[in-house]
């Protein structure tokens, strides 16, 4: 009976059931074949119902869509050109930088294309790139901020492993530069091979801009210094980035309105937020049922006879890990392998910081990885194009986040250098 309900299952997910849905399918079957009390599936979620910092995520998912709302990527495209206007292929960093803003203030990714895709992609276009670059870019660049404060994966991260939040931010920051430098450089690059027009440096627009944007550029280090300070909790400082873009989108630029603009603000973020906590519950019961069957002492088993060294540990660490973020969204993906790699992880002597910088990366190149990572399809809805179009475009971004990746995975110093740094006395 077992084999043919998960038959069942494994078919109805091929046949579009949603994700939340099979895992939790998953769950209670393998609770019932294991003899375990289907309570386990509500205690499960009532614990992460009480998790403190789970609370920041709904708060900065709002923070982001009101940011989303009026002109702000206007002001930070603008300001962001002023700066970087003048190198060949600027323009090129500049989507990058504003992408990698709004996708760490909002943590979904196609809300990041959806919202700019429009705006940046004519923009490319107009400025004489060609059209691969300009859709490749666009698809990876919503990925991007996905290791900077206050992403809400890397809080979640936290939440599962049990990892201090300050100290995997810090962990996360130097490896998520470079993973935004590396596709900046390559703009700079080919804007250069293709004698792209340069915009010559003017202090008068670039002080313009900085006045027109001073409300909302501050918004990242003002979430750092409040977290790192000590001055508030994640949950506090989720709270207050809140109330302050609304009274900077209210009262200062006066672009949405307190009643019905808000309204649907909310329920859209509200929307965002619904979808990804019945994952979250559905995939917590699903890791209840993995770990009570001793799952992942059964993988340790076998993957120690299977690969000798910490070296060879990352290749198919890595391997795996971007085959489940090219096939799960990143919240569930966290919640369901995490418990799983990492005592394989500890294992092979990776330090717990290490194994979370890896995990993220390997799940924000997953979403831009051919067949079916969810960017491809978001920004082939988006910007019109066929979805084998996007497959080609995004090639070579995907190759230098792949190479980022290694880079990360074998010089564990780019993630551990600013926790032993500020932790030092």
């Amino acid at each position: 009976m077992i084999a043919t309900a998960a038959f069942i299952l494994i078919a109805l997910v091929i046949m579009g059931l949603p994700l939340f849905a099979g895992i939790m399918f998953a769950a209670f079957l393998g609770l019932y074949a294991t003899g375990i009390d289907l309570a386990a599936v509500a205690i499960e979620i009532y614990r992460m119902a009480n998790a403190p910092v789970l609370l920041a995520i709904p708060l900065f998912t709002l923070a982001g869509y009101i940011l989303s709302e009026g002109k702000t990527a206007n002001r930070i495209v603008r300001f962001s050109q002023s700066l970087l206007g003048w190198l060949p292929g600027g323009l090129g960093a500049v989507v990058l930088i504003t992408c990698a803003f709004f996708t760490a203030l909002t943590g979904a990714t196609g809300v990041t294309i959806i919202a700019l895709g429009g705006l940046l992609f004519p923009a490319l276009l107009s400025a004489n790139y060609k059209e691969d670059f300009s859709l490749g870019l666009l698809t990876i660049s919503g990925s991007i901020g996905l290791h900077f404060p206050p992403s809400l994966p890397v809080i979640l991260y936290c939440f599962v492993s049990g990892l201090n939040i300050e100290k995997l931010f810090l962990a996360t920051l130097l490896p998520g530069l470079l993973v935004l430098m590396l596709p900046c450089l390559f703009s700079l690059a080919q804007g250069r091979r293709w004698g792209l027009e340069r915009r010559p440096f003017s202090w008068g627009e670039f002080s313009a801009s900085l006045r027109g944007a001073a409300w909302e550029l501050p918004i990242p280090f003002l979430i750092v210094a409040g977290i790192y300070t000590g001055f508030s909790t994640a949950t506090e400082t989720a709270a207050l980035t809140v109330v302050y873009v609304l009274i900077v989108k209210i009262l200062i630029y006066k672009e949405i309105g307190p009643g019905r603009d808000l309204n649907r603000i909310m329920r859209e973020s509200a929307k965002m937020v619904g979808s990804i906590m019945i994952i979250l519950g559905a995939a917590l019961a699903f890791t209840n049922f993995l770990v009570d069957s001793f799952i992942p002492d059964k993988i340790l088993g076998f993957m120690e006879g299977l690969v000798s060294g910490k070296a060879a540990f990352l290749i198919v660490l890595n391997i795996f890990l971007l085959l489940i973020g090219c096939l799960m969204d990143i919240f569930s993906a966290i919640l369901v392998t995490v418990p799983l790699i990492a005592p394989l992880a500890d294992r092979f002597g990776l330090d717990p910081l290490h194994l979370g910088v890896i995990f993220l990366t390997n799940l924000a190149i997953g979403y831009n990885t051919p067949p079916v990572g969810m960017n491809l399809f978001i920004a082939s809805s988006r910007l019109k194009k066929p979805i084998v179009t996007l497959y080609r475009a995004s090639l070579p971004f995907l190759v230098i986040l792949i190479s980022a990746l290694l880079l990360i995975s074998y010089f564990p110093e780019l993630s551990l250098f600013l926790p032993s740094f500020f932790a030092a006395p």
